[in-house]
Order: C-alpha cells, then structure tokens, then sequence
C-alpha cells in the first residue's frame, strides 16, 4: 500500500492537549472488524466487551523526565537535550537529540541546573539532531538518577506546545507502569484506571504484562510513498514466560485477547513461534506492521486516534481492515473525537 492512501482531514482543534478529567471517562469508539460497524460509548463500557479468561496484553513501560533544559559552556545558550537510551551505565553515556543542534559540537560541555547538578560532554554526532554525551558525574546510580528527575520534564509530544505540569508526570504515565525506559507513554493504556482494572478483574478478565521501551521512533515521519520502504528505529521489548503462558492460555481456549496499543500488539507479533503463539522475549524489535498482515496473537485491540500518514494508522488498518478504519476515522472527525496522545480511544474486535 501506498502512504498517502492514508492521508485525511484532521482539524488541528482535535488534537487533545490535556487529558479528560477522569482516565476511564474518554471516548471510546468500538468498531467491528468483520462488518465495520460503529458504536459510540465512554472508555468504562469497555467492561462491556469482555469477558472470564479473555486476556488484555499490557505495555508496563514507564516513561522517564527525558526533556532536560541545558546551557552550554562561555556562551551560556539554552540548548534542549532529549534522553533517548543510555548505551552504558558505567561510563554514563546517552544517546540523546539536542536542538539547535547546528550550536552543538563534539567536546562542547553542557550545564543543567541552577548549581550545575549535571554536567555532560558532547563525545560523538551520531544523526542531523542526534548526538553522543557522556554525564560527568561521580555519585552513585541513585544518585543520578534523582537528579534527572529533579532536573527532567515529562516528554510531551511536541504538538503539545504548553509546558508540562506536576499533573503530567501522573497523567502520562499509565497505572501499571513499572519497568522504566520509555521516552513516550504507550497512550491506550492512560484510560485504564484502578476502578476499571479492578472491575475487569471480577468479570475473570486476565492481565499479561509485557515491555517495550517505546522510542521517538516510533512517532517519527513516514517519508516514503512505498510503505515496504519505511525502516522503523528498534525499541526494546521484553515478554515473561509468564505472560506467554497467560496469553496461550486464552489463545488455547479460544478467547479474546487483546492488545492494549500498538506498542503491545508489536511486541507479541515479533515474539511468534511456529505454531502462532507467544514465545517468551527479551529483545529489540524494528518491526513496521502494514496492510495485508496476517496477526498471530491478538483477535482485538485498544488504541487511540492516530495522526494522518503515521506509522500507527497505518498498523490499525492492517488490524481493522483498510476500508473500515479509514470510514471509522472519518467518522470520528464528523463526531469530534479527540486524537493523539491525551486523546480517546477505539476498540477493534
């Protein structure tokens, strides 16, 4: 298929820049994969659609304060760093975007916070944007790590232009949230609150928790008009034997199972044995799902309102059928959903 079969119409006054007031009081549009047919309901009725022994697959990611706000030496300049992965925790190294980067160069140093808690050496370029940094810092890991998060900010999409607020680093963090290591949210699971799971969990529904460190990359601009072109950045993902057993459980026993964003539905279709079911993982992962896909694992899915022509459209049409979701997301404009990252949500079955 080609990229600009998936273009359409998105007002910018959709894109939510806040989350609604409760998690589970979203929108939720369910559309049915085998008719295409629509309903309209708020996130809680997804209690509605399942059932004992169905399984929900869980990205228990969490998001790190990767945005860090810097000067760089005798010039003083305010220079944006984004903490992408570290490469090597003895030697505190970080793979990172810095901008402007045309102001940054190998050997520059770099001061965060008002008393210098941080400081960090430029040691490689390694894209337009991307750069190599050591951190110059003598105290312990836990150390460390405090001071990112006193001196970090929760990674916002960019499209949100306001600065973000205490309540974000709550807000853009799902509920389960564990294993840190994500530079953006696993966004459909931010509607599940602990009432919801709660109440899922009396109805006999399974939880399966897997990881993968969700990376900019995943939000990157798709450039190419032949989608078998596109190349995905890799992400780390990490699936238990646990949550393999749980999940070939309801696989065996013919019941729903469902992938809670796409994050979760890539994890599990790069971890498929020979005889489609799930196998236990710990890995990276550079998969790019697009139409026609056979799915091995999921028989439904949780996701949000994606942005026209990205990579995550284009994997809820190969899950949902072209025709369907491009008609679902028409409708979804005409109703005035929200879309993105705080926006609402729509369940595939």
């Amino acid at each position: 298929m080609k990229l600009s079969q998936f273009k359409f119409n998105l007002p910018e006054s959709l894109l939510a820049s806040e989350p609604t007031e409760n998690r589970d009081e979203s929108r939720l549009m369910v559309l049915h994969r085998d008719t295409g047919k629509i309903e309209h309901k708020i996130f809680k009725d997804v209690l509605d659609y399942f059932d004992d022994k169905d399984v929900m697959i869980l990205n228990n990611t969490k998001v790190f304060p990767a945005r860090l706000y810097g000067n760089k030496e005798k010039t003083g300049a305010t220079i944006e760093v984004f903490l992408l992965r570290e490469l090597n925790k003895e030697l505190r190294l970080w793979d990172v975007l810095v901008d402007p980067a045309r102001k940054i160069r190998v050997g520059n140093k770099l001061y965060f916070g008002d008393d210098d808690l941080l400081v960090a050496e430029v040691v490689d370029n390694t894209t337009s944007r991307g750069r190599t940094i050591r951190f110059l810092f003598d105290g312990t890991d836990e150390e460390f790590r405090r001071n990112i998060e006193i001196l970090g900010e929760t990674p916002l999409p960019k499209y949100i232009t306001r600065k973000a607020t205490p309540e974000d680093k709550f807000r853009y963090q799902t509920i389960y949230a564990k294993n840190e290591g994500a530079v953006a949210a696993p966004t459909a699971g931010l509607h599940f609150s602990r009432e919801l799971m709660k109440r899922l969990e009396l109805k006999g529904v399974d939880f399966a928790e897997v990881t993968l460190h969700v990376g900019l990359g995943t939000f990157r601009t798709v450039e190419v008009e032949d989608l078998t072109k596109h190349k995905m950045d890799s992400e780390q993902f990490i699936i238990t034997d646990e949550a393999a057993k749980t999940v070939n459980k309801a696989i065996d026993l013919k019941r729903r199972v469902c992938a809670v964003g796409t994050t979760s539905m890539r994890a599990i279709e790069s971890a498929v044995s020979a005889d489609r079911h799930l196998k236990p993982a710990n890995d990276w992962t550079s998969k790019f799902i697009y139409p026609p896909y056979d799915f091995s694992i999921a028989n439904s899915m949780i996701t949000n309102f994606h942005t026209p022509e990205s990579t995550l459209l284009v994997m809820i049409a190969a899950f949902g059928g072209y025709e369907h979701v491009m008609n679902a997301y028409e409708q979804a404009v005409k109703e005035k959903y929200r879309f993105y990252s705080y926006g609402d949500a729509m369940l595939i079955i």
